[in-house]
């Protein structure tokens, strides 16, 4: 099949690598404009673009995906299919510019998490499974008929950097066989049951503020879902400090301590050989990590990183603070 590409960031340039060694053909490669970045604000292209002209494939860089210009530039192409990975929204009128369309690859088993960041909500909101669906795009965002999909689960201390990889590597192999299933008619969209949908917004850097009333299970699947991006933090009580938390443990209390919320729940008072402890203070776990009180049980920081300072292990933070802190810090 005559192929246009759609793609951005470094998760998609894989696609375009199975898509080039294959049997179809890419005619264009469509991606973001180059963009400033660093200090410097140096033009920088996109991954999908340097890997397109690596390849030697012709790369256009819209600005507007409505300019009439634009859309000549795809019908010159006569391509078979639109193939879309991590790109923009595109508007309908691209579609009938293709003999079958557009299709998707998505990062998540549709309805569920439709929108810019699906793997990682999966994960933030401690789903068991995901997956790739590739399906077929209309005038809804994440909305056409699934194609074909592929199921994995979520391990409990799986990161959604961890989870991209693998879903990289599934959904190449999908969006292969689906491309068999247009070219010789095997393929039968299904539509999505639309009441079971849920969403999953573009990520933000206040999403990754810990709330330390919340349970610590919840908080650990925060810190898992929104790890390359934006990363949790949470701020010293009394001084300020940011703490970007990298990697989390859900713990057993300490021998003769109890988090305030579960003290409540379970009608446990303070004793000779039992403290209690308010949500978001800090003790010192049997292997020198950092131990937070939480809404309810407690979470090890395994990995954490002072705001400008070099990410460091749990024990490593605590023999950085002071006797007084180590006894007295807290975190809101």
């Amino acid at each position: 099949m005559k192929i246009v590409f759609m793609g951005t960031p470094e998760f998609a340039v894989a696609f375009l690598e199975s898509l080039h060694a294959s049997r179809h053909q890419v005619a264009l490669v469509v991606t973001q404009p180059d963009k400033p970045k660093g200090r410097g604000q140096k033009l920088t292209a996109p991954p999908v673009k340097e890997k397109a002209l690596e390849l030697g494939y012709p790369v256009a860089q819209p600005v507007s995906l409505k300019d009439p210009g634009f859309h000549d530039l795809i019908r010159e192409q006569r391509a078979d299919l639109l193939v879309v990975v991590a790109y923009r929204i595109l508007p309908d009128t691209l579609f009938p510019l293709a003999r079958f369309g557009a299709v998707n690859v998505h990062g998540s088993l549709l309805p569920k998490f439709r929108g810019a960041a699906p793997v990682q909500w999966a994960v933030a909101t401690g789903e068991p499974e995901t997956g790739v669906t590739v399906f077929q795009l209309d005038k809804e965002i994440d909305h056409g008929g699934v194609l074909a999909r592929a199921v994995t689960p979520i391990g409990p201390e799986e990161t959604s950097a961890d989870l991209f990889a693998r879903l990289r590597e599934m959904g190449r192999e999908t969006l292969m066989r689906v491309l068999d299933d247009l070219e010789a008619g095997r393929a039968r969209p299904e539509p999505q049951d639309h009441g079971q949908s849920s969403p999953a917004p573009k990520l933000k850097k206040e999403d990754g503020k810990l709330d330390w009333n919340k349970p610590a299970r919840y908080l650990h699947d925060r810190i898992r879902g929104f790890n390359p991006y934006p990363i949790c933090y949470t701020h010293q009580t009394g001084a300020g400090r940011v703490l970007r938390v990298h990697a989390s443990r859900v713990e057993p209390a300490p021998p003769g301590m109890i988090a305030m919320y579960d003290a409540v729940r379970l009608g446990v008072t303070m004793g000779p050989d039992r403290e209690i402890l308010q949500a978001g203070q800090v003790r010192v776990s049997a292997d020198r990590h950092p131990l937070v009180a939480t809404g309810e049980g407690w979470l090890k920081l395994v990995e954490v990183q002072w705001e400008g300072k070099p990410r460091v292990s749990g024990p490593d933070f605590i023999n950085g603070l002071q006797p007084a802190e180590r006894e007295n810090l807290r975190f809101e």
